[in-house]
């Protein structure tokens, strides 16, 4: 990346056209591609690249030596990209053109997920940390090795790993969220086969052309470096035409005459496409609808349900998952080290207050007030208000508000709803309980923010020094899980209610809220042992409540058969957790932190076999 730096240092401080015209040559094709998986058209996708060439131009004085180029211009171009699409759709709410957006995946998957994950995929790029973004570009954009990678971002090769381990499982995550399933490596295999398209063999030299016309005006004109290329992005059509006749040659003003032609040409393509997706937007919610009305709407039974008083959701994981929690077994005296506060402080000045950064800084430390000024600056961020919402110290009046407020902030989150409903519950307003049980059913995900706390807490011991191997040991084990107590809770509520609704005559009902508890068990089937060991057992109560006999799953299937399934899970998972235990104190430091980066990509017993096929005794 140092040839990229030295490059742009050349043309900003001596004009030079050639290094200009090199960086363009080098990069074109990267910007290119970003724009046309946004835009799906070549003659926009042309103009975001030459804008993001202009910007570059305009900024090239302030970056700093340490820029990474092609991830700067890769969120740039995504950037600009946007803003021409929010040009284009002004008209349109921010919540049709999400849904459009997210319609563009329910096309028939292909042998590749890249059909699926390619309108997805600078979206969920741009939502990624900067230090990930730039891994993500540098290792599959422009095909670094972890070597490379690492010095790029000035950390050592395994450091490099495992941020690209970390920043595909955050891009998984997104694309899970958002109906597309597949693996984390077939996504980086993806992206590393189809993520750069060439541009057309012209658009360089016009590009460079331009890029730099444009940058010499703005050095010594009414433009600023801070209007960027996006108040070039805004202009009508003739003003770029007139803008650029004065500074560029008549073949250049052809070009861009051209661009302008076959861009109106294109908007009527555009706009037939888009009344394609509204049409498939409409289709999916005609669906939803007749989801919906197929939800269930239970009536309460005629006397009080006998609830068991509501757990504490700061009290400690079911006793029976205790033996589960390796990485601190593996630690003296069982417990994790604290960060302390000139620690915390340091983290934080180098990293900002941010949510999460509080978060983090308040689980390493277990300083309360760091808590607190998350929920006094981010009362809208999702992560703080579910962290707000199971905080025991806070009256029943807040942690009601906190949980209205995590059910705004989370609305595709499941858990914001079963939440909900255990609080319901523990006050007696059960029928407020079953509407939330219903809400949750038809949510299309349930997120508990556990790899991006645990992400988020690994950085926070790096940045005070820890290693990698111990940073990685240390995260899973700081992060505290209350929503499992929460959770097994929940299901005991759903066995009680329909334990009244049975006495009082109502089978029907019975058996649909004991689904409910099985449903709510199945939505806890996590990558993550302790997490798929509390949501197996949350099913088996619900179906020890039920007729043994009674036909239930596959055809020819009993309840009792459906027990006996779960009981062998849960016994095959044990075993495996069992004999990695006594393998645990033999892993090497560097087996530490790829036993880590495989529970993330392929889920916590993967990652067990896979240490146990290593150590054990042959």
């Amino acid at each position: 990346m140092t040839e990229d730096m030295d490059l742009v240092r050349d043309y900003a401080r001596h004009g030079s056209d050639e290094a200009f015209t090199a960086l363009v040559s080098r990069h074109v094709n990267l910007v290119y591609s970003v724009a046309l998986r946004q835009l799906h058209d070549v003659h926009l996708a042309e103009e975001v690249t030459q804008a993001t060439f202009i910007t570059l131009a305009r900024k090239a004085r302030s970056l700093g030596a340490r820029t990474v180029l092609p991830a700067w211009l890769c969120r740039t171009a995504h950037y600009t990209a946007a803003d021409a699409l929010r040009a284009q759709r002004r008209r349109r709410a921010r919540e049709q053109e999400l849904q459009m957006q997210s319609s563009l995946t329910q096309s028939e998957p292909g042998p590749s997920p890249w059909p699926d994950i390619a309108p997805l995929l600078d979206t969920a790029m741009a939502g990624l940390g900067e230090k990930d973004h730039s891994a993500i570009v540098l290792r599959f954009f422009q095909d670094k090795d972890f070597q490379q990678v690492g010095a790029a971002l000035g950390v050592s090769e395994n450091a490099a790993k495992t941020r690209v381990s970390r920043a595909v499982g955050k891009l998984r995550r997104y694309f899970l969220g958002r109906g597309v399933t597949c693996s984390a490596a077939a996504i980086a295999g993806a992206i590393a086969d189809n993520a750069i398209q060439a541009a057309p063999a012209s658009l360089a030299k016009s590009v460079a052309a331009v890029a730099i016309a444009k940058g010499a005006v703005a050095a010594g004109s009414a433009f600023t470096l801070s209007q960027g290329a996006l108040n070039f992005m805004v202009c009508t059509k003739s003003q770029i035409v007139i803008v650029s006749a004065v500074v560029i040659s008549l073949a250049t003003l052809s070009v861009i005459e051209h661009q302008t032609q076959a861009t109106l040409r294109a908007q009527n393509a555009l706009l037939r496409q888009q009344i394609s997706r509204l049409q498939a937007e409409a289709d999916g919610q005609t669906k939803n609808l007749a989801q919906a009305r197929r939800a269930i709407h239970l009536d309460m039974p005629p006397t009080r349900v006998p609830i068991p008083p509501a757990a504490s959701a700061t009290g400690p994981v079911p006793s029976e998952l205790e033996s589960t929690n390796l990485i601190a077994r593996l630690l003296k005296n069982n417990e994790t080290p604290r960060l302390t506060h000139d620690q915390v402080a340091a983290y934080l000045k180098a990293n900002g207050r941010s949510a999460a950064n509080l978060l983090a800084a308040y689980q390493a430390s277990g300083d309360a007030s760091l808590l607190q000024e998350a929920m006094q600056k981010y009362p809208n961020d999702p992560q703080v208000d579910f962290r707000a919402a199971l905080c025991q110290s806070l009256s029943p009046e807040q942690q009601r508000q906190w949980l209205n407020a995590f059910e705004q902030s989370a609305p595709d989150n499941a858990l914001a709803n079963y939440l909900s409903a255990l609080n319901y519950f523990g006050s007696g307003q059960n029928a407020l309980a079953v509407q939330e049980l219903n809400a949750a059913a038809g949510k299309p995900q349930m997120q508990d923010y556990f790899m991006e706390a645990q992400e988020t807490l690994e950085e926070a011991y790096l940045t005070a020094g820890y290693s990698v191997a111990n940073a990685e040991m240390i995260g899973p084990a700081q992060i505290q899980l209350p929503q499992l107590a929460a959770m097994k809770q929940l299901g005991q509520n759903l066995v009680s209610l329909a334990n009244s609704y049975q006495q009082a005559g109502d089978s029907t009902s019975a058996q649909t809220t004991l689904q409910m508890a099985v449903n709510l068990g199945q939505n806890l089937n996590d990558p993550f042992l302790i997490t798929s060991l509390v949501g197996l057992g949350i099913q088996r109560n619900a179906l020890n409540a039920m007729d043994p006999a009674r036909p239930y799953g596959n055809p020819g299937q009993t309840v009792q058969d459906a027990i006996n399934q779960l009981v062998d899970q849960q016994t095959t998972l044990m075993n495996i957790n069992n004999q990695f235990n006594s393998l645990a104190p033999s892993l090497s430091p560097p087996d530490w932190v790829s036993y880590e980066q495989r529970r993330t990509l392929f889920g916590e017993t993967a990652a067990q076999q896979w240490a146990i096929g290593k150590y054990a005794p042959q």
